[in-house]
C-alpha cells in the first residue's frame, strides 16, 4: 500500500500568507532611534542661528538670553551707515549676471558634449573634472593680470567673469548629464517636421531641462553671492563691494561690533534661504535627474 505524501508548503506561499501590516521582528525599528540622531542634528544645526538672531535683535551691551525687548537698530546701522543697501544691490548683480551667463554657457557646451563626437572629447572631460581641484586663489594672479591688460579691475564685470570661469566646468558636466536623459529621438522627430537644430532644442529639450538648469544656476548665484576672494581682490572702490566683503567691513583689529554683524549676516543670509525656499521642488528634481537615465 503506498500511501500519498502531500508536499511541504513553499517558504514563498508561507510568507505571501503574512498579513500585510505585519513585519518580522527585525524589520520594526523603534521610533526613537530615528528621531534621537534627527533632534540632535537639528538642534546642532538650530543653535548657531538663534545665537545670530540673538545678537542682532536684542539691545546693544545686554546679555539676555531671550532677545526682548526687541530691537532693530543693528539693522538699522549696517544698512545705512554701514552702506549694506549698496553692497547688497552690487551682490544681487554679481550673483544674477554670474547665474545668467554660467547657464548659456554651460548649456551650450553641455549640449555639444552630450550630442557629439570629436577628438578627445574624453580627454576633455578629464580636464573639466581636474580643474574643480584646482583651488580659485591659484587663479587670482593670471585672472588679475588679464583684467589689468583689459582694464577691468574695479569692476563688478571682472568679478562676473572670475565667478562664472570658476563655475564653467562644473555646471557642464552637470548639463550633459542632464541632456543624455532626454532621447535622441525626441528632436529627430522635430527634425522630421521641418526644425533644424536650434529649434528643435529650444521646442523640445530646453523645457525639459528646467530642472536641471535651476540647479546648475542656483548653485552659480550662490557661489556669487557669497564668494569673498575674487570681490576683495579685484574691487578696490568701497562703492563696488559686495556682502561678504562688508562683512569683513564690520570685524576690526580693536574690537567687533557683535551686534551689526549678526544683523550684516541675516542680511547676507536671508535672500539665499528665500531662492531656495522657492525653488526647492525643482532643485530636488534636478539633482534626481541624473540618477536614472530616460
Amino acid at each position: 500500500m503506498i500511501t500519498e505524501i502531500a508536499p511541504a508548503p513553499e517558504r514563498a506561499e508561507s510568507e505571501s500568507a503574512r498579513p500585510p501590516g505585519r513585519r518580522r521582528a527585525w524589520d520594526e525599528v523603534p521610533r526613537w532611534h530615528i528621531y534621537l540622531p534627527l533632534s540632535v542634528y537639528l538642534l546642532f544645526t538650530l543653535v548657531p542661528f538663534y545665537w545670530i538672531l540673538l545678537f542682532a535683535l536684542r539691545p546693544a551691551g545686554s546679555t539676555s538670553l531671550v532677545p526682548w525687548p526687541m530691537t532693530f537698530d543693528h539693522f538699522e546701522k549696517v544698512w545705512t551707515e554701514r552702506s549694506f543697501g549698496l553692497y547688497f544691490q552690487n551682490s544681487v548683480l554679481v550673483g544674477v549676471a554670474t547665474l545668467v551667463l554660467t547657464t548659456v554657457v554651460a548649456l551650450a557646451g553641455g549640449y555639444a558634449l552630450a550630442r557629439f563626437d570629436f577628438r578627445l572629447k574624453r580627454g576633455f572631460m578629464l580636464a573639466l573634472l581636474c580643474s574643480q581641484f584646482v583651488p580659485g586663489a591659484l587663479l587670482l594672479v593670471p585672472l588679475f593680470q588679464i583684467f589689468a591688460e583689459l582694464s577691468m579691475i574695479n569692476s563688478l564685470g571682472s568679478v562676473v567673469i572670475a565667478e562664472t570661469v570658476f563655475q564653467l566646468p562644473l555646471s557642464m558636466i552637470l548639463i550633459s548629464g542632464f541632456i543624455k536623459n532626454v532621447p535622441p529621438s525626441l528632436e529627430e522627430a522635430a527634425w522630421v517636421d521641418g526644425c533644424n537644430r536650434f529649434s528643435a532644442f529650444r521646442i523640445v529639450v530646453l523645457p525639459l531641462l528646467r530642472p536641471g538648469l535651476i540647479a546648475v544656476g542656483s548653485f552659480a548665484f550662490v557661489h556669487a553671492w557669497n564668494h569673498f576672494l575674487f570681490a576683495l581682490m579685484f574691487l578696490s572702490d568701497q562703492s563696488k563691494q559686495t556682502i561678504p566683503v562688508g562683512l569683513n567691513t564690520l570685524m576690526s583689529a580693536d574690537s567687533v561690533d557683535l551686534g551689526a554683524l549678526a544683523a550684516g549676516g541675516i542680511v547676507a543670509a536671508v535672500p539665499v534661504v528665500i531662492v531656495f525656499a522657492f525653488i526647492q521642488k525643482w532643485l530636488i528634481t534636478g539633482f534626481s535627474a541624473g540618477a536614472v537615465k530616460g
